[in-house]
């Protein structure tokens, strides 16, 4: 597999519910990424699901959910990979991440945790989601098209827009930009 596609989600984004199924239907066939991930970041995300109060089934059941979906994207860096890493200290973990996994992506709401001069190194860039949707849907519109459609089924269109707008909203109007001029197998619902 090409390192471009394996990326490092960040627990903000997997915290994140639509973001987070948008991204995780982005690795499902056919495959755009390969997502990435360590127990801590997933320890961060229980511990925000918690935060957001949802409850401890719900949240036991996505944990269980997400790693029988994708147990290939489970990489922990080791202590003293991180330990020589440059970027804020509680983050750190994360670049150590996209290290090992051979990522060259983090897609995380944090950028400000992981300046260029930390990343540059190691070959690695982090991005926002809402940059990382656009820039998977530049380069694959029919099949992102595809997979936000699939999405849609379960809240409309029109719906699934505005929720992904509150935290990608470059993406939310691309979508919105090309459904309405019903191209890219964006169907009118």
């Amino acid at each position: 597999m090409p390192r471009s596609r394996a990326v490092v989600l960040d627990a903000c984004v997997l915290a994140d519910f639509i973001i987070c199924d948008l991204l995780l239907r982005m690795a499902e066939d056919p495959v755009l990424i390969l997502p990435r991930w360590s127990e801590e970041i997933f320890a961060e995300v229980r511990r925000t699901h918690r935060k957001l109060k949802w409850e401890e089934a719900i949240a036991e059941t996505w944990q269980e959910s997400v790693r029988e979906a994708f147990p290939e994207a489970f990489f922990n860096p080791p202590k003293d990979v991180v330990s020589h890493l440059r970027n804020h200290r509680k983050d750190r973990h994360v670049l150590g991440t996209a290290i090992i996994s051979q990522a060259e992506k983090i897609v995380t709401y944090n950028l400000r945790d992981f300046k260029p001069a930390a990343l540059e190194s190691w070959g690695v860039v982090a991005v926002s989601p809402d940059d990382f949707l656009c820039q998977l849907y530049e380069m694959h519109p029919d099949i992102v098209a595809l997979k936000v459609m699939d999405m849609a089924k379960r809240h409309t269109l029109k719906g699934l827009i505005l929720k992904v707008s509150r935290t990608a909203p470059k993406f939310a109007e691309a979508i919105e930009r090309d459904s309405g001029q019903h191209s890219r197998g964006f169907s009118n619902n």
